[in-house]
C-alpha cells in the first residue's frame, strides 16, 4: 500500500522542502531531461511508480535520508525498487551548468565537510568523523548556488581542494570571494590578513575585511539551507554518487529561492 503519493499535495512540503508549484517545476525538468523514457532495467517492464512519485521518492530520500528499507513502503514498492528509482532518477536533478553571465558577476565558494561512510573517498577530518570536502560557489547576488565541485578527503585543506575538485575550472573569468583559507590561488579575492610583526591593520583594510565578510556570509547561509536535506549530514550510498547528489540538492535550493 502507497502512503506517499504525489497526488496528495500535504505531503510535498514537509516531506521535501519544496511547494507543490516548485515541486511541479521540478517534474517537468526531470520530464524533458528523459525521465518519462527511463524503464526499469528489465525489458517489457515499467515503473510501478509514475514519474511524480519517483521524483518524490527522490526528494524525500534526500529530505529525510532514510533507509531504502524505510523509504520504499512509504511509496509502496520494495527497497531494491527505490534504489533504482534514485539511481536513475537522481542525476536527472543535478543543476544544470550556467550558460551565461554577467562579466563583473560575482561568485562566493566556500567547503563544507560531508559526514561519508565511503572511506574510499572520505577521510578522518576536524570533525572527528569520516568526512569529504564539498566545495559550493554561489552567486553574490541572487544566493543560488552556481557550481559545486567533485568531493575530495575531508583531510584537505580548502586551498587545495578548490583546485583538485574542479570548481575553479567552473568559475575562471569572474571574481571569486572566499575566506583566508584559500591561500595559493592568486584569482581568489580573501580578506586581508594580520602582519606577522603584529601590527594592526590600517583602517581601511579593516572595513574592507567587514565588508567581505557579510558579503561571504551568504556562502554560509546557503550551505546550511543545503544540509536541510539531510542526505549530507550523514551519506551513506557510494562514494562516486556523492557529486551528483549534491548537485541535485543544488538545484533543489535553488528552486526553493527562485519558485
Amino acid at each position: 500500500m502507497q502512503v506517499i503519493s504525489s497526488s496528495r499535495s500535504e505531503w510535498i512540503a514537509p516531506f521535501t522542502g519544496l511547494e507543490p508549484g516548485q515541486f511541479r517545476t521540478l517534474v517537468r525538468v526531470v520530464a524533458q531531461r528523459g525521465g518519462e523514457a527511463i524503464a526499469d532495467g528489465r525489458p517489457g517492464r515499467q515503473w510501478r511508480l509514475t514519474l511524480p512519485d519517483r521524483v518524490l521518492l527522490v526528494a524525500v530520500y534526500w529530505r529525510t535520508n532514510l533507509t531504502m528499507r524505510q523509504i520504499g513502503p512509504l511509496f509502496g514498492v520494495s527497497h531494491s525498487a527505490a534504489h533504482r528509482v534514485v539511481d536513475s532518477l537522481g542525476p536527472l536533478l543535478a543543476l544544470a551548468p550556467v550558460r551565461k553571465r554577467r562579466v563583473d558577476q560575482v561568485a562566493i565558494v566556500d567547503g563544507t565537510l560531508v559526514p561519508t561512510r565511503d572511506h574510499r573517498i572520505a577521510a578522518r577530518s576536524k570533525n572527528h568523523r569520516y568526512s569529504t570536502n564539498l566545495q559550493v560557489a554561489i552567486d553574490a547576488d541572487t544566493r543560488l548556488v552556481i557550481a559545486t565541485g567533485d568531493p575530495q578527503p575531508g583531510n584537505r585543506n580548502d586551498c587545495t581542494v578548490y583546485r583538485d575538485s574542479g570548481i575553479a575550472e567552473q568559475l575562471v573569468g569572474r571574481p571569486v570571494m572566499a575566506d583566508g583559507g584559500y591561500q595559493g590561488n592568486p584569482e581568489v579575492i580573501m580578506p586581508y590578513r594580520t602582519p606577522r610583526d603584529g601590527r594592526d591593520l590600517p583602517e581601511w583594510k579593516d572595513d574592507l575585511n567587514t565588508v567581505h565578510r557579510t558579503v561571504r556570509a551568504r556562502v554560509e547561509h546557503a550551505l546550511a539551507r543545503m544540509k536541510n536535506w539531510k542526505i549530507l549530514r550523514d551519506y551513506r550510498r557510494a562514494g562516486h554518487t556523492l557529486a551528483t547528489t549534491a548537485s541535485g540538492i543544488a538545484f533543489l535550493h535553488n528552486l526553493t529561492i527562485t519558485g
